[in-house]
């Protein structure tokens, strides 16, 4: 860790929280260099929904680099990619009855987002953006104009223009419709507010603190660009792939967004890939207008292409999603009104949970808590007031309760040393 501390840049962030060395991984646990065995209730931000070194996925890359297959290509045909389309084609997109291009991007989430913010004003001639409150979308120039964070934005250093923020769903509280405000803007031509060439959201925003868009506040939105003429971007990088019980997130609400963006678990092995998929009639795109040189990564392609064909062909891992599931918001439900307060509140669907614990302090207290108890997580929403829990989706159910008990541990222990019982009464007065 000295050599980390001292050469690594002062940007370094999750290893100021979890200040060990890691050596191994497997399933759902990260091992340190001691071998202390932790729960990992991170996944790499959502990177690993099938766990670490899954070993059906691990397979294919060894027989691959044993038979010398291609890593590196740029977007030169290759077999692993014609591969990875004919399954994705056949048991993603089709079953769902979706009709998409895929473009392949850099490898990184908001690589794919500024492909589809660049797409969405080459299309429309449109520059505006309309993004929503405690959004998150990346932090390359065109991904950080549309996030919200005051931190993230903090770190461009330049002004960030050709955003426009609206309230997400229930952010003006659960008896105001959002739309109808966003509605009345687009109409209004002294709003000040142009047309967009597009709206960008997350169905549930992960970093923003588990914020859930209910169905028919996403149908509305769907309505309103279509009325318009705005084209609509779902960003699945942290919600998709299987993490909401679903392999898209907007699936139970009933939508086909113009553009989707993925990344994080669609490699299934942690790998760098990321995509995007374009309705055909919008992918105007002329050869290498937007491009990059690993947007051709064959070891991602082969192990997406096999987490596809294991895990989507079958009903099993969804039902086990909803079992799981099912497990999550229980215990969740029940440590909050055991040892915190009646008013804390529980959200999530699928495997991504969060307990807003209203007090910033009190919620990273309860992280370095389970840090030394060996469960790792990580906070989110706008002051880092809600404990976040990505487990993996393939975890088995005791080892999901073997990570709520060291929660739960961790949660008496936080509240039985300090004064957080009397912040969060004082608190939950004054809402």
């Amino acid at each position: 860790m000295k050599q980390i501390n001292a050469i690594e840049s002062q940007v370094r962030s999750y290893c100021r929280s979890y200040p060990v060395m890691f050596e191994k991984a497997k399933g759902p646990f990260l091992i340190d260099h001691d071998g202390k065995k932790y729960y990992d209730f991170l996944c790499g931000a959502g990177s690993l929904n099938y766990g670490h070194n899954n070993p059906i996925l691990k397979k294919e890359i060894i027989d691959y680099l044993n038979q010398d297959g291609i890593t590196h290509s740029l977007d030169l045909a290759t077999k692993s990619k014609e591969d990875f389309l004919n399954s994705f084609s056949k048991n993603i997109l089709a079953i769902r009855h979706l009709n998409y291009k895929v473009q392949f991007t850099g490898p990184t989430g908001t690589n794919a987002v500024e492909a589809a913010l660049k797409i969405a004003r080459k299309v429309t001639g449109r520059t505006n953006v309309i993004s929503f409150t405690n959004g998150f979308h990346g932090v390359t120039l065109g991904s950080v104009a549309a996030t919200g964070n005051s931190h993230h934005r903090g770190g461009a250093g330049t002004s960030l223009n050709d955003v426009t923020f609206m309230p997400y769903d229930g952010y003006m509280g659960k008896k105001i419709n959002t739309i109808d405000y966003l509605r009345r803007v687009l109409e209004d031509n002294s709003s000040g507010v142009d047309i967009p060439a597009a709206v960008i959201l997350e169905t549930i925003q992960g970093e923003g603190g588990i914020n859930i868009a209910s169905s028919k506040w996403l149908q509305s939105l769907q309505d309103l660009c279509h009325e318009f003429g705005i084209l609509m971007i779902v960003d699945d990088i942290q919600v998709g792939c299987g993490r909401t019980g679903t392999f898209f997130s907007f699936e139970s609400a009933g939508i086909e967004p113009d553009l989707v963006v993925l990344s994080k678990s669609l490699s299934g092995f942690g790998l760098p890939f990321s995509l995007l998929l374009i309705k055909p009639e919008f992918d105007k795109w002329k050869p290498g207008e937007h491009n990059g040189t690993f947007r051709g990564n064959n070891l991602a392609f082969l192990t997406a292409k096999t987490a596809i064909d294991h895990f989507w062909t079958t009903q099993e891992l969804e039902a086990g999603i909803a079992l799981k599931s099912n497990i999550l918001k229980t215990r969740l439900e029940q440590i909050a009104k055991e040892n915190l307060s009646s008013e804390i509140e529980v959200r999530g669907k699928g495997m991504v949970y969060g307990i807003d614990c209203i007090l910033e302090d009190l919620a990273s207290a309860i992280q370095q808590k389970c840090f030394e108890n060996s469960l790792i997580l990580e906070t989110c929403g706008s002051d880092d007031h809600v404990v976040k829990l990505l487990p993996a989706l393939t975890i088995a159910e005791n080892e999901l309760r073997g990570g709520l008990d060291i929660l739960e541990k961790s949660v008496k222990q936080v509240m039985s040393k300090s004064d957080f019982q009397k912040k969060l009464e004082d608190e939950t007065v004054q809402k």
